[in-house]
């Protein structure tokens, strides 16, 4: 993906300011930065859910930047958005079957998070904090998609599911088909796995360079001050 200029707005307040970036397949960028700084905002651009007011975002040479959320999922983005948003009345099943448009569930999903094949028949609303990140995260995978979009999937999250996530994380990175941003505050989980970073302040991208330089480029103290 390729993003050019990106500008939003709420009402009078000026959300994001010239946002470019690059976001290549095989490679985690970790996107960094306090809360309110307008990380959210930026995802939910990307996925089409708020208008573009200005700028334009690219995706393997179509021109997304005013397609809708459903043209973006069908030209190959997966969103997992930040509180899972799963189905807590439907089945692990059902959740994994609305989408794949009823297909078989792709062999991938199951590998990657095994505790989905033994709580298929249970509701996801019964499900831990922990288990539900990964259905979320298995329900975007289903779509098979390209890019793959994480907002704060460690929020709330026991320590041992954090280590599967980050290990399914980087297993994705590994085939080199897939593009990963990672929308996280948790730095020593961003670290672990960022090829490139980002840092957002106010709106605006401060800060960017391989993720092997972040403690040396001071990158948590940017985020603690």
């Amino acid at each position: 993906m390729v993003v050019e200029g990106l500008n939003q707005y709420y009402g009078g307040s000026h959300i994001l300011r010239d946002v470019s970036f690059e976001l290549p397949a095989g490679k985690v960028t970790a996107l960094l930065g306090r809360n309110g700084v307008g990380k959210t905002t930026l995802l939910k651009t990307l996925m089409g859910l708020v208008p573009t007011a200005r700028g334009t975002v690219h995706f393997e040479n179509k021109d997304l930047t005013h397609a809708k959320p459903h043209a973006r999922a069908h030209a190959g983005l997966g969103y997992v958005p930040q509180g899972r948003e799963i189905f807590p009345r439907l089945t692990v099943e059902e959740n994994l079957q609305i989408a794949s448009s009823g297909k078989r569930v792709p062999a991938r999903v199951f590998e990657l998070f095994p505790v989905l094949q033994q709580m298929l028949g249970r509701r996801g609303g019964d499900l831990s904090g922990g288990q539900q990140q990964q259905l979320a995260i298995g329900r975007a995978l289903a779509m098979k998609p390209r890019l793959l979009i994480l907002d704060e999937p460690t929020e709330g999250i026991q320590p041992s599911i954090i280590k599967e996530i980050e290990r399914a994380i980087r297993t994705l990175a590994a085939t080199g088909e897939m593009a990963i941003l990672l929308v996280e505050q948790y730095y020593d989980f961003a670290r672990s796995l960022a090829d490139q970073y980002l840092v957002m302040e106010r709106g605006e991208i401060v800060a960017r360079g391989r993720g092997a330089d972040m403690d040396a480029d001071g990158v948590r103290r940017r985020l603690t001050v």
